[in-house]
């Protein structure tokens, strides 16, 4: 693993999560950083410099043009000094103005004069993080090389319910400071399944499940971190898409198989992480089903299997699957494994409300033919990073034996 970078430049803009930032301060420097934080002006109406400068031993920054600090460290001198940075909370203003080049405060310019790392954690209204002109300027950003640390979902301080919390000061140091993994997928072309698929009923209603898109999201960026080309084919969820991956969003299990076999035929591995729906009503129809019985009935038909096709039309394709049980996981997710001809299933328990769908958090058992392995509840982030060192091992036994 790399060595781990320890020196941090916190730039902090007006949003109301800037209440927050002397608790990152702590957690960073509690990780081995040295933290020098610079404000905008409007940062000052929710964190005090002083409280800042206090938590890290270092002055704060906030003027672009302060003679004490071009006599001592200027403006240039800082953005040299700094080998990671990391906006947060960052504004859908200050996030605009970073897309377009502008340089008109103190952290503006410091972020377009260095050539750090650049971490960008959003925090808005969950409207004005699904704004169309919000999302195209993180995607300038990200095709620039700027990491996203995606917003959580909450509620906000305006009384809306949606994404766009910042996370946690310990979840953006564990980010932060994480060590680089090492190239393990390196050249590896890979498809990823993720989230629910929706069922049509008639144009209002749907069939669908409790998936929340988080894990298939964290193994996507898992293998983008270790050098893979992910291909991500992604059911309705509300998550940023993550970088450097083509996202192919489809509604239906059958949108899902037709994605999935478009891009199979070059990949050299497979993840179907989403929780496709076995089965779709015979009929969608085309109006609103009114109420006007007692009952109502429906006929459902069998979707297709997707893993199945991949792994009987694509031998070569390293395939993985996921088995969400309930009971008898482990009974349940080798017979996945040997009925559907998988290499490698990762299975576990969503019964248990701690963990699987819609948490922060999982834990998984993963089977292979010849043995299995236990993966300790942890942040899904964390256990995408485990999941795919060990997808990277078995697939190159599995190629260094044929």
């Amino acid at each position: 693993m790399a060595i781990q970078k320890n020196k941090v430049l916190l730039g902090v803009t007006g949003g109301i999560a800037a209440y927050k930032t002397p608790d990152l301060v702590r957690k960073l420097i509690a990780k081995n950083t040295e933290v020098r934080a610079v404000l905008t002006a409007s940062a000052e109406h929710f964190v005090s410099p002083l409280a800042l400068q206090a938590v890290s031993g270092n002055p704060v920054s906030n003027d672009l043009l302060d003679p004490a600090a071009e006599a001592a460290m200027g403006h240039i001198e800082l953005a040299k000094w700094a080998d990671t940075i990391l906006i947060a909370p960052a504004t859908a203003n200050f996030i605009a103005k970073l897309a377009h080049g502008m340089a008109d405060d103190l952290l503006s310019t410091l972020c377009l004069a260095s050539s750090a790392e650049v971490f960008i954690s959003p925090a808005m209204n969950q409207q004005m993080w699904k704004a169309e002109a919000t999302q195209a300027n993180l995607a300038i950003l990200a095709k620039r090389g700027a990491t996203i640390i995606p917003p959580d979902s909450g509620e906000q301080a305006c009384g809306d319910v949606g994404q766009g919390r910042m996370p946690e000061p310990q979840d953006l140091a564990d980010i932060i400071t994480q060590p680089k993994p090492l190239q393990y997928l390196a050249g590896k072309k890979i498809v990823i399944t993720a989230g629910p698929t929706r069922e049509a009923i008639d144009p209002v209603r749907y069939i669908s499940n409790h998936s929340s898109g988080k894990m298939g999201y964290a193994l996507a960026n898992a293998a983008i971190a270790m050098g893979a080309e992910v291909t991500l084919v992604s059911g309705p969820v509300n998550i940023a898409a993550p970088n450097h991956a083509k996202v192919v969003k489809v509604e239906s299990a059958l949108q899902m198989h037709d994605a999935v076999m478009e891009n199979i035929d070059s990949a050299d591995i497979f993840i179907g992480c989403a929780a496709v729906a076995d089965y779709r009503p015979l009929e969608a129809v085309n109006q609103k089903i009114k109420k006007n019985n007692q009952e109502l009935t429906l006929t459902f038909t069998k979707n297709p299997d997707i893993l199945a096709d991949v792994a009987k039309q694509q031998r070569s394709v390293f395939t993985v699957g996921f088995a969400a049980e309930t009971q008898d996981v482990s009974r349940y997710a080798k017979d996945k494994l040997q009925r559907k001809q998988l290499d490698m299933i990762a299975a576990n328990d969503v019964s248990n409300s701690d963990i699987g769908f819609n948490s922060e958090q999982n834990a998984l058992t993963v089977f292979w033919k010849e043995g299995e392995k236990s993966l300790e509840v942890a942040d899904k982030r964390q256990l995408a990073f485990n999941l795919m060192q060990l997808v990277s091992e078995r697939y190159k036994n599995k190629h260094a034996t044929q």
